[in-house]
């Protein structure tokens, strides 16, 4: 941070200086709703405060006339994450990213996103029961979700954000609450996601629906060694493609002359995984796929070969509640993650057209042959019946024409009635999927 002159910052103090200039000028002090913009403003007190990397990020975003203006308008509420959220946990990728002089605006709507132009006290934080209390900020077209966990915590949180220091921070024009991390806005994660460098991308030929030995239910080596980096760990069972198996979007035809379409499926995945660690409270959900399982690698070898996925992703919240009977038995985490894969490619809007129309969907799963059914209700699409229910909570979360991740807020399982007659016909198998129809590329 910048140096300090007998315990006040340089900032601090031109900022101090150039609000009083502005006033001087203008004949008269700007005024909130409480008072006068002075030493004791809410900006002030940010500049100058613990949120020293924040305060850093608004002076580099040339936000202090903006925000002057604001808080010379109404009270102001600002989310402040804490330092060690920008200095250590942020991906150092999307940080240079927002640091880049042609991505100014992004980084503008990123920090104005954590601004709300009123005051918005602990108090006033809606009750476990009322549900998310939408919030419009000083960003563009950016709203902040605020809601409370159920339990005796009583977690305050931003949209997924934990508040760790509520009120931490109080004056007369505004007020700072402390919060865990960073909060990402969609627009400045796909800006982020469409500059990405994508030099490291490299071909892979297709090869057809993957092929699982009968012996060991593993995927074959010949299927796998294309793509797989040596040393990654070995491919674990996938039972979801075994035949007759649900209807993989099978890999796309050659081109004219013969040329096939290339996709890197292993910068694909690690793109979406990316997004997910940054869009906030879907960390477990990327545990599994990277270092509990070897789903992320299954998953970018099927993407290599030019299929399609659908990813529910439970939310933290909702893994949580996993219990350890429920995660102790072998292969546990594989087929609770297989279930949440579809393999064609749905957004929110084709999803939701889809149960508006039909009334009732099943979607097949890559846990064959299990289905997830989805229905309409209160406006937005529910997957499965009962306690084993979840509702589309975050919509496209990533969605890049291959890869879809559609947050969810609870973890999903097939059906008891369904699971009982799976376990009475399942036989042997011989061979995996046989394409039959789905979406190309």
């Amino acid at each position: 941070m910048d140096r300090c002159i007998y315990g006040c910052s340089v900032i601090t103090i031109f900022f101090f200086f150039l609000i009083n200039a502005s006033a001087l000028e203008s004949g008269h002090h700007n005024i909130t709703g409480s008072g006068q913009i002075n030493s004791n403003s809410v900006l002030v007190a940010l500049l100058d405060s613990r949120y020293t990397e924040l305060a850093e990020l608004v002076e580099k975003a040339l936000l202090l006339q903006t925000l002057e203006d604001a808080v010379g308008r109404h009270n102001i509420t600002i989310f402040a994450p804490r330092n060690e959220a920008l200095e250590r946990d942020l991906d150092p990728d999307f940080k240079r990213f927002l640091l880049q002089p042609g991505n100014l605006k992004s980084l503008q709507t990123l920090l104005l996103s954590h601004i709300i132009p009123k005051r918005v006290g602990s108090n006033q934080w809606p009750e476990e029961n009322s549900g998310r209390v939408k919030h419009v900020t000083l960003g563009h077209d950016q709203v902040l979700h605020l809601s409370k966990l159920k339990g005796a915590n009583g977690k305050r949180l931003v949209n997924s954000a934990v508040i760790t220091r509520p009120d931490d921070l109080t004056r007369p024009d505004g007020l700072i609450h402390g919060i865990e991390r960073l909060l990402i806005p969609r627009s400045v994660q796909e800006d982020f996601n469409r500059r990405r460098n994508l030099r490291s991308i490299s071909a892979v030929l297709p090869e057809g629906a993957p092929e699982i030995d009968p012996r060991t239910n593993r995927l074959k080596k010949s299927a796998t060694a294309a793509s797989v980096p040596a040393g990654s760990p070995p491919a674990l069972p996938i039972e979801s493609a075994m035949a007759p198996g649900p209807s993989l979007a099978p890999a796309p035809a050659p081109g004219p002359g013969g040329a096939h379409k290339h996709f890197n499926g292993d910068a694909q995945v690690k793109d979406f995984i990316h997004t997910l660690l940054h869009y906030g409270g879907y960390n477990e959900m990327a545990d599994i796929l990277v270092n509990l399982t070897s789903l992320a690698t299954e998953m970018g070898r099927l993407v290599s070969e030019g299929y399609v996925l659908t990813v529910l992703a439970p939310n933290d919240e909702a893994m949580a509640k996993l219990t350890t009977d429920q995660l102790s038995e072998p292969g546990a985490p594989e087929q609770i993650m297989y279930y949440h894969i579809i393999p064609e490619y749905q957004t929110e809007e084709s999803m939701y057209n889809s149960v508006r129309r039909f009334g009732k969907v099943k979607y097949e799963t890559l846990r064959f042959p299990h289905k997830v059914g989805a229905k309409e209700a209160d406006g937005s699409v529910k997957f499965g019946s009962g306690d084993r229910s979840a509702y589309l909570f975050d919509p496209d979360i990533y969605t890049d024409g291959r890869i879809s991740v559609q947050g969810i807020d609870g973890v999903l399982f097939p059906e008891e009635k369904e699971e009982e007659t799976v376990k009475k016909t399942t036989g042997p198998v011989k061979k995996v999927v046989q394409p039959r129809r789905g979406y190309k590329l």
